[in-house]
């Protein structure tokens, strides 16, 4: 746990957990910082208080006192997204602080009801709506819809141009670091990498709403940007923003100089064929990523798709269709719109193939717009005429990336 001092008056709070899997699916194998902040003007605000995911708000409670603040001292509950890791805490709050006002947008009022049966004292905010705490402190409110919720808003305080942007501008991945000041190269890939697996896990999907949100985050006179997981950015805020560009971009269909290869095998002929593609493929001094399943868990496959510009599917037939754990990661990769990947098919089979019927029925149902090299598809082990057309395909692949 950490108390860090922003600015006169303002103060963060953070936390990090681990060996938890991330809104119940992902895993987060470096873990993951939770923020909260406290503006002090003449009254106190609480901007994106934080529990655990077992809903325990001890971590908060503790870190308040330690900061010296008092529960009952807190005027206003800035609440910029319903997600119950930062608002799972307002039930064990409200019995301690009975005099208090909800500052939060018309969606987000609707779920403080449904949620924890509040209705009064939420005061509704638009857009450019502020709260004046006093002694210079002033409170703006900028909704950005479906980020990746659709209550989520901005909160800029306007003395220091401290944007608080909850989830927007969050990486995954614990620091020793509260600012990015001091950060080597080193650690902008580190960040870079666990900010890559946190948006392809938890933002993908509204990728069209980020971007919007980036427009309107660019649109404010902010000069700090102080996201709820991660670091807060100062020293060079437009340093993360660009970050969030490029994982936008990426997800829109345009990924690194990067293949990843998702394959799974039964009783190893399709493996056989994959080993061979990674070493021809890294041969050509290309970085591929190498995701078997079941066995890779799905947030690394996300965030390797995502940046990759390539996609090689390797697939056994098993009962008719595509090898079940296969089909799954592409299904998620539809669900999460990743879209105009470059790709080659590629599977064996015994009795029956499968195999293309299913990834065309994946692609064309979510519109995915997925580019393919010509499917190959061998009957039993893989030959080395087998693996000579391969090679052909994964060339024709490369030229396209």
């Amino acid at each position: 746990m950490n108390i860090v001092k922003l600015e006169n008056g303002i103060t963060k709070l953070s936390a990090s957990l681990d060996g938890i899997l991330f809104e119940g699916m992902w895993e987060i194998p470096n873990g993951v910082s939770l923020n909260s902040y406290i503006v002090k003007g003449e009254k106190t605000a609480i901007i994106d208080g934080f529990c655990d995911w077992d809903g325990v708000p001890e971590l908060l409670f503790e870190l308040l006192k330690e900061a010296d603040v008092k529960i009952e001292d807190i005027s206003y509950l800035i609440i910029n997204h319903m997600e119950p890791d930062h608002s799972g805490w307002i039930n064990d709050f409200k019995k301690l602080n009975t005099n208090f006002e909800v500052i939060c947008t018309k969606k987000a009022a609707s779920m403080i009801k449904a949620f924890y049966g509040l209705e009064e004292n939420v005061r509704v905010v638009k857009n450019g709506d502020i709260l004046d705490l006093g002694d210079g402190k002033v409170l703006e409110f900028h909704e950005v819809p479906n980020v990746h919720w659709p209550e989520t808003m901005i909160t800029l305080e306007k003395s220091t141009g401290i944007a608080f942007t909850c989830d927007l501008f969050g990486t995954f991945g614990k620091t020793k670091y509260d600012f990015d000041d001091d950060l080597t190269e080193k650690d902008l890939n580190y960040l870079d990498d666990e900010g890559l697996r946190y948006y392809s896990n938890v933002m993908m999907t509204f990728t069209s709403q980020v971007k919007k949100a980036i427009e309107k985050y660019e649109s404010l006179d902010a000069k700090i940007v102080a996201p709820s997981h991660g670091i807060v950015w100062r020293n060079n805020p437009n340093k993360i923003v660009e970050m969030y560009k490029n994982y936008v971009d990426y997800a829109l269909g345009y990924g690194r100089k990067e293949i990843t290869i998702l394959w799974g095998s039964m009783y190893g002929r399709t493996e056989t064929a994959v080993r061979e593609i990674e070493k021809y493929i890294e041969s050509r001094d290309i970085k591929v990523n190498v995701c078997r399943l079941p066995q890779t868990n799905w947030g690394t496959v996300l965030k390797s798709v995502l940046s990759s510009s390539g996609v090689i599917i390797a697939a056994p037939t098993y009962e008719y269709q595509m090898f079940p754990p296969v089909a799954c990661a592409l299904e998620e990769i539809g669900r999460k719109k990743i879209l105009k990947r470059h790709a080659f098919a590629l599977g064996s089979y015994g009795w029956a193939n499968g195999l293309q019927k299913e990834i065309d029925d994946i692609v064309s149902r979510f519109k995915l717009n997925w580019d393919f090299v010509d499917t190959y598809i061998f009957n039993g082990k893989v030959r080395e005429e087998d693996l000579d057309v391969i090679r052909k395909r994964v060339d024709a692949l490369i030229n396209k990336i």
